[in-house]
């Protein structure tokens, strides 16, 4: 029965580290030249982590726009249009694209970023 404390610890930890969950908001549309707001919403007890914006074109790979801090600021990939900007507010992430244009239309996926901010 020596594999009960193990068990016991390993169970104590997976609880301790709880992974973030991250909630995107549904479809949204807009006429070209007009302005959208996209949102991701991590678990509340990671409203602190920082995540990053992909855009999926249709048969595309993902294409990385930006990363996003709790604190608001975001730096851009190269090459992504001022037209992109991002936000925080509390445990929510925006992705906002004023004047839209054709090339605008994909699937923009949210996730969390390798460096994860502030933790304590």
């Amino acid at each position: 029965m020596a594999w009960i404390p193990l068990l016991f610890f390993l169970l104590h930890c997976t609880g301790s580290f709880s992974q973030p969950v991250l909630t995107q908001s549904p479809s949204a549309s807009a006429s070209l030249g007009a302005s959208a707001k996209l949102t991701c919403t991590l678990s509340s007890q990671h409203s602190t982590y920082y995540i990053e914006w992909y855009q999926q074109q249709p048969d595309k790979a993902p294409k990385y726009v930006m990363q996003l801090k709790s604190d608001g600021s975001y730096t851009k990939e190269d090459g992504i249009p001022d037209r992109f900007s991002g936000s925080s507010s509390g445990a929510d992430r925006y992705l906002s694209i004023s004047n839209i244009q054709p090339e605008d239309e994909a699937d923009y996926i949210c996730g969390v970023s390798e460096k994860i901010g502030e933790q304590f």
